[in-house]
Parts: structure tokens; sequence; C-alpha cells
């Protein structure tokens, strides 16, 4: 009886110390702020659509090359980063929603409509194989939502 209730604590303890499956493949790139109801009123002039956006950071030890990775939300809006694009350790990179000229820390959606819903929306953070790397969730918000 003794041996019994040793082995069921032994197995219980080490369910407890061994990582989850989600942490163990825990991405280095999330999602950690998105500004989903620009400032003022919905113009969709580019300023507008461009004071929309979501930031994506690596928290990793290591560069990470985003070619190939997408960013989508629950209408099934799009964003790929068809090229390389390197995020450095502990950097980020804001993708407006808007038009503009890409950089190390800004990209372009290029889009003429307001991408993220502020009422409720979901962003995904797609890997080059299509599985969720980070996603974020928010409900009716007043200007951003931190993920």
């Amino acid at each position: 009886m003794f041996r019994r209730v040793a082995a069921v604590v032994t197995v219980a303890l080490a369910a407890l110390l061994l990582p989850s499956p989600a942490s163990a493949a825990g991405s280095a790139l999330v999602f950690r702020k998105a500004y989903v109801n620009s400032p003022g009123p919905d113009t969709r002039t580019n300023a507008s659509l461009n004071a929309e956006y979501i930031v994506i950071r690596n928290i990793g030890a290591r560069s990470r090359n985003l070619r190939g990775w997408t960013v989508r939300d629950k209408a099934g809006h799009v964003y790929a980063f068809t090229s390389d694009f390197i995020l450095k350790p502990d950097t980020y990179v804001k993708l407006h929603t808007g038009k503009g000229t890409n950089s190390a820390s800004h990209r372009y959606w290029g889009s003429g409509n307001y991408i993220w819903n502020n009422k409720g929306d979901t962003a995904y953070l797609r890997r080059p194989s299509g599985t969720n790397a980070d996603v974020c969730s928010w409900g009716k918000v007043a200007s951003y939502i931190r993920c």
C-alpha cells in the first residue's frame, strides 16, 4: 500500500515540476501591445490608420528572422513578412495598419481600412508552419490593450 501511495505522489510531483507543452514550446516572438482605437474620429486618413498598430517583441536571447511569419485578425486580414526581417533580442517592431516606408522598427500593412476591431478582436502571430506563436484577444477597449 505504501509503495502505491509513494508512486502516485511521485507521478503527481513529476507532473507539477515538468514544463507544460505550452511553456516548453513557447515563442520568443510575442505580442506586447495593440493600439486598436487610434486617437480622434475614424477618418481613414493614412495618419489615423497608422495610429492603429500592434507591437511584436523578441523576448529571446538571439535574433529571429520573421520571413514567412504572419499576423492575422479574426476577420481574416493577413499581413505576411515576405522577405528577411531580423528582429534582434529585446527589440520590437510596430506593425501599422496604413501605408509607409518599412524600417527596422516599423512595418506597414498597407491597408486603406482599419484592421483591428476596437469592440473586440483577436490577433494571431503565426510561424511559417502555420502554428500560433502568440495570440492576443480583447473586448471593447478605449485605445490600447497590453497583450
